[in-house]
């Protein structure tokens, strides 16, 4: 197959035939759990912690996928061991899982319900495009913060990693007004910071890495940065934060999946410190990149090339 594989309920197909219903919920309603792994030369990074927030995700719901972490763990990794032979040795996959609450009953009748309470179960991979991130290693992020609020836990508990994105497309569409290359960073309704839609934002002041501590997904990139920070001897700490204690850091960063990290260089229009990457990501950055066996920033800067050289 010279096309990459996809498995949905209890299939492996070609990704383009990997289809959902348009009576399922995950469409109809954006009720949908997922999980975004990557790998690093062609093997999953923490996916065992992922799959942890997934089951944790699905009990808070109370969607039963009809498999086990194992078993999907299984899938994962037939996948990812299926599609990285169709993308070069030093570039890497973003894998996808996801799992939905069912079928709309109102488009079924009654006479479905045992179809509209099967969740539907999705695992596919994707070429990570480094050309979408790979300057921002150098130059930053611009950060602003926006009207729209991040969802309080009495609305959507945020041990979930949910699909219902409306929110945060509104948010980055009120946060380009500012800067169209700018990313919206919400804030709660007592005017602390949260997170971004991609990710967790950590601050930097002097030794001391701070991250929001509620309203906030827990992010695993997130942990990982702060076991690099603790084995590095910077402390590493959860708080709630302020906008102002943002304009005041000294250096800014995002954590996530794919990109692992990206500096902030810029907030609300302002710089941040020197307005450049400071140092404290710089030694996090080399410390990921030690930690996975490849150079990150350089397979970012090279991918891209590649990718963008690709007809």
């Amino acid at each position: 197959m010279n096309e990459a594989m996809a498995y949905l309920n209890g299939e492996f197909l070609p990704v383009s035939k990997a289809a959902l219903s348009v009576f399922d919920l995950g469409v109809v309603a954006g009720s949908s759990v997922s999980e975004m792994a990557r790998t690093f030369r062609h093997v999953p990074f923490r996916l065992d912690e992922h799959l942890r927030r997934l089951e944790q995700s699905l009990d808070v719901v109370k969607v039963d996928p009809g498999l086990s972490s194992s078993e999907i763990q299984s899938i994962c990794l037939q996948v990812v061991q299926n599609n990285a032979k169709l993308i070069p040795r030093d570039h890497d996959l973003g894998l996808i899982i996801f799992v939905t609450a069912g079928q709309n009953l109102t488009y079924l009748g009654m006479h479905e319900r045992t179809r509209a309470r099967t969740p539907s179960v999705c695992v596919h991979t994707f070429p990570l495009p480094f050309e979408l991130w790979s300057d921002r290693y150098h130059t930053g992020l611009h950060l602003v913060t926006t009207s729209v609020k991040s969802l309080p836990d009495d609305v959507i508990d945020t041990r979930i990693k949910h699909r219902s994105r409306l929110h945060w497309h509104l948010a980055d569409l009120e946060a380009k007004k500012v800067d169209p290359a700018a990313m919206a960073l919400l804030t709660d309704h007592d005017g602390f910071l949260t997170e971004t839609g991609t990710g967790n934002l950590c601050i930097v002041t002097g030794s001391t890495i701070a991250t929001p501590s509620q309203h906030v997904l827990a992010g695993i990139s997130r942990d990982v940065a702060g076991e690099l920070a603790t084995s590095l001897g910077l402390t590493f700490v959860t708080a709630r934060i302020r906008p102002d204690e943002l304009s005041r850091a000294t250096e800014a960063f995002l954590t996530s999946t794919p990109h692992c990290m990206l500096p902030v260089t810029r907030f609300n229009g302002s710089p941040i410190g020197a307005g450049v990457p400071g140092p404290a990501f710089q030694r996090l950055m080399a410390a990921w990149s030690d930690l996975v066996g490849v150079d990150i920033v350089k397979q970012m800067h090279d991918g891209s090339l590649s990718r963008m050289a690709t007809p």
